[in-house]
Formats: structure tokens, C-alpha cells, sequence
């Protein structure tokens, strides 16, 4: 049983990687499309085979019960992208945005990413895992200038030099954590194994580590998109093709603080070590209060989104910041929850551009008369992610909230205003666009809405009813983070 484990690890590895080989030499944008789609469907299968089988650990790559979840959520929202990017690259296509060179390219460097975020997820050496995290950051910097315009180019080359930071600064703490360990553990690749350094942590030099946790928060805090290294994102989100801005905000936000996490728990395996909870909680406040803020003055409809995923990744580490059962469970609620409702909505925003031959929420209105599926698609998908009931997100904002007044009240009402400001802005945003009166173009969308209807599905869902396999894991990767 562990040699179909091993099997399923190395497909979610192989398949995409393989396949980006292949895509850069095919010349069919639809053979493209399929295989690409094809590809992304092996590898959630893959990732959903290690619920029943395990592989054993080793130096390089790891399944545990923390990254199993996040690597089926990886390839769920992957795969539903995919099926989504089918119909909105073709329209590009069309009208000529995107070439079929380009459009190789694009397809090839999708499987890239892929490949770089399930790497990320598995690996087991920190060294690895920055690795992947590098790689994941030069793909998505080559998707977003795919358009070659002005805009584009200059919003890939700031991702660009601030991921260069982040990483370099990430690079940098990951030293420091090898040097903390080579005392205790001796040289070479156990001292970069992630488990065994969970093992002798309490031995490490806590000086080193707590130097080493402050680069990697703010290296890896870059990547997911935190305040003050925030500015990348909504550049990025609003110059780039929109399947890779669902990619980004639903998926490799959460690889950045996934990463965040793994650190934060050798620190809490150091009883000398600085508590890493209160940076955590500075910084995810800090995010959220500013992100709630500059939501107000968004013009461009991907941008306004933009913020909004700088305000849930510090609503998340927030969370995982004041630590305990149960914040720790909402945190990892509202990641899943997160990627799912915020993807279906950049899914909804992409064939509304298109659309409307504008991002301009100026421009946008009346969708709900000139166009329901997406308009009422617009409305589910913002209901959802400013937290009202029935969704999954009011749940895990809930839980957040009602768990930080039981420790710290005067945060919880610093947290509540953050909610409250996004709450009505959104609000406000989406009444003009879902229900005003109707302007600008009105260009028919062929768009596939199942992936839309997937997510805000499974978001419902959660909010109704969670299964109890998915709540005890988050009980017990709760516990595991502290």
C-alpha cells in the first residue's frame, strides 16, 4: 500500500512537470487546453489517493496530516482553474490579446506552477521547499507580463524585485535555521529535514532561531501577501490573465503561509525560543486594517479583489497568531474556505471583464439584468466572502472572532472594525455592479460555470454542514500548530 502512495507522490510531481515539457511543443490551443485540464484532473486524483495510502517519509519529501488536506485543496482548485481557464484563454484568443505562441506558454508555465506548489506542500527539506517557493514565484512572474502590455510588464518586474526580496530574506532564515540545527544535529541533509528538526528543536540556539523566524516571516510573509510587503499583489492581480490571479490569491498565498506555519511550530518546540504568536498577530492585524481600508478607493474590479485577499491572509494569520484549539481550527477553516470562495469569484470576475471589455467597476453595472449567471454569481461569491451566513466563511470569522474576545477583547474590537469596513465596502461595490443601471458593453460570454458553481457550492456547504473526517483533521492539525 505505501508503493501506491509513492506512486501518488511522485505523479504529483512527474505528471505536471512532464506535461509542461510537452505543452511547450504543442501547437493546438484546444489539444493544449484538454491535456492541460487532463493533467490537473491525474493529479487531484493523485492527491486524493494519499487520504488512503501513505508513503514513508524521507529526507527530501514528506505526507503528513498537516500538508494532506492543503495538497488536495492545491489540486481541487487546480483542476477547476483549469477547466475555467479553457473558456477564457479561448476568448482571449479571439480577440486577439494572446497569441498561440503565447498561449503554449501560458499552458506550459500553468502545469510549472502546479508542479512548484505541490513540491512546496510535500517537501520535507526547508531547503527544497524554498526551492519550490522561488520557482512558483518566477512562473507566475512570467504569467503576469503574458499580455507584454505597458502594465503588464511593469507589474511582473515589481513582482519581480519584491519576490527577489522576500525570497532572499527567506533564503537567508532558512540559513540560520541549518545553523541553529548543526550544533545539535551535525552537517549535511537530517539537519534540513523538517521532521527531524521538529524532533531536536528544544536543543537549537534560540538567538539563531528567533533571528532566523523574523527573516522568514518577513520573506515568506512577502509572498502571502502581507502588510507592509504587500504591493506586488494587487498589481499582479489586475495585469495578469485572471486564472492566475484565482491561482495566486486561492493557492500561493496559502504556499507562503503554509511555509510561515512550519517555522512557527519548531519555534513552539523551543521553550527558550521568542513566542512567535504576537508578530503574528501585529502583522495579520496590521493587513487586515489596511487592506479594509484601501478596499474604499479601488477603481479596477480584479484590484478591489486584490485587497480583499490581503485582508483574509491577515485574517488567517491573525488567527494562527493567537493560537489555541480553536483559533488555530478557524484559521484553517478560512484558508480552505478562502481558497475556494475567493478563486470562484476571480472565476465570475474573468468572464465579466470579458464581458464588459473593462475591469472598471465605474463601468460595470446592471449585471444581474444584462447578464444573471454572472451577476448573481458576482452576488453569492461577495455574500460569501464578507462573511454573511449561510457560507462557510461567516464560520470560520465566527469562530475567529468569538475566540479572540474570550483572550483579548480590545484586539477583538480592533478585528471586528477590519470585518466591518471590508464588510461595507464590498457591500457597496457589488450594489453598483450586480444592480445598477446598465453601461458599457454587453458582449455575450460562452462561460463555463461549473467551476463558479463548484466552489460556492462546497463554501455552502461548509457553512451548513462540515464532514466529520474534514473537522478532526482540523482538530488535529489545530493541536499540532499550538
Amino acid at each position: 500500500m505505501s508503493n501506491l502512495g509513492s506512486i501518488a507522490v511522485v505523479a504529483l510531481l512527474i505528471v505536471p512537470a512532464s506535461t509542461a515539457l510537452a505543452l511547450i511543443g504543442l501547437s493546438s490551443y484546444r489539444i493544449g487546453a484538454r491535456l492541460n485540464i487532463g493533467a490537473a484532473f491525474i493529479t487531484l486524483l493523485a492527491a486524493v489517493t494519499l487520504f488512503g495510502v501513505r508513503p514513508e517519509a524521507n529526507l527530501y519529501l514528506r505526507v503528513d496530516d498537516f500538508n494532506i488536506y492543503l495538497i488536495a485543496l492545491n489540486n481541487l482548485v487546480s483542476f477547476t482553474t483549469s477547466i475555467f481557464s479553457a473558456g477564457y484563454i479561448a476568448h482571449e484568443l479571439e480577440t486577439g490579446r494572446l497569441t498561440p505562441n503565447y498561449l503554449r506558454f501560458y499552458h506550459a508555465m500553468y502545469q510549472a506552477l502546479l508542479f512548484a506548489m505541490n513540491l512546496a506542500f510535500l517537501a520535507n527539506n526547508i531547503g527544497l521547499m524554498w526551492v519550490a517557493i522561488e520557482l512558483a514565484t518566477l512562473v507566475t512572474v512570467l504569467m503576469v507580463g503574458i499580455y507584454r502590455t505597458q502594465a503588464a510588464l511593469e507589474a511582473a518586474w515589481k513582482y519581480f524585485i519584491l519576490g527577489s526580496l522576500g525570497i532572499a530574506l527567506a533564503l537567508f532564515g532558512t540559513i540560520l535555521v541549518y545553523l541553529a540545527a548543526q550544533p545539535v544535529m551535525g552537517e549535511g541533509l537530517p539537519a534540513m529535514a523538517w521532521d527531524q528538526l521538529l524532533e531536536h528543536a528544544a536543543r537549537f540556539d534560540p538567538a539563531l532561531l528567533n533571528l532566523a523566524f523574523i527573516f522568514l516571516l518577513l520573506g515568506y510573509g512577502t509572498k502571502a501577501g502581507l502588510f507592509p510587503l504587500h504591493a506586488w499583489l494587487p498589481d499582479a492581480h489586475a495585469e495578469g490573465p485572471t486564472p492566475i490571479s484565482a491561482v495566486l490569491s486561492g493557492l500561493l498565498l496559502n504556499v507562503a503561509l503554509y511555509a510561515v506555519l512550519r517555522f512557527k511550530m519548531l519555534m513552539n518546540a523551543n521553550p527558550a525560543a521568542l513566542t512567535p504568536g504576537p508578530l503574528l498577530v501585529g502583522v495579520g492585524l496590521a493587513s487586515l486594517l489596511f487592506a479594509a481600508l484601501m478596499i474604499y478607493r479601488r477603481g479596477d474590479i480584479k484590484r478591489l479583489f486584490a485587497y480583499s485577499s490581503i485582508e483574509h491572509m491577515g485574517i488567517m494569520t491573525f488567527a494562527f497568531g493567537m493560537g489555541g484549539p480553536l483559533a488555530n481550527f478557524a484559521g484553517l477553516l478560512h484558508m480552505t474556505m478562502h481558497s475556494l470562495t475567493k478563486s470562484a469569484i476571480f472565476f465570475t470576475v474573468g468572464h465579466i471583464s470579458q464581458a464588459k471589455g473593462t475591469q472598471r467597476i465605474s463601468t460595470i453595472r446592471g449585471l444581474t439584468a444584462t447578464h444573471p449567471a454572472l451577476g448573481w454569481g458576482l452576488v453569492a461569491g461577495v455574500v460569501a466572502i464578507v462573511g454573511m451566513p449561510p457560507f462557510g466563511v461567516f464560520m470560520s470569522e465566527f469562530l475567529i472572532v468569538s475566540s479572540t474576545f474570550a483572550r483579548q477583547p480590545l484586539l477583538a474590537l480592533l478585528l471586528v472594525l477590519g470585518l466591518l469596513l471590508a464588510f461595507g465596502t464590498l457591500l457597496w461595490r457589488l450594489h453598483g455592479m450586480a444592480f445598477g443601471e446598465s453601461r458599457g458593453a454587453n458582449t455575450p460570454v460562452h462561460a463555463s460555470l461549473l467551476p463558479m458553481l463548484t466552489h460556492l457550492g462546497l463554501v455552502l456547504m461548509a457553512g451548513i454542514w462540515l464532514p466529520e473526517p474534514l473537522v478532526a483533521w482540523f482538530q488535529h492539525v489545530a493541536v499540532l500548530l499550538g
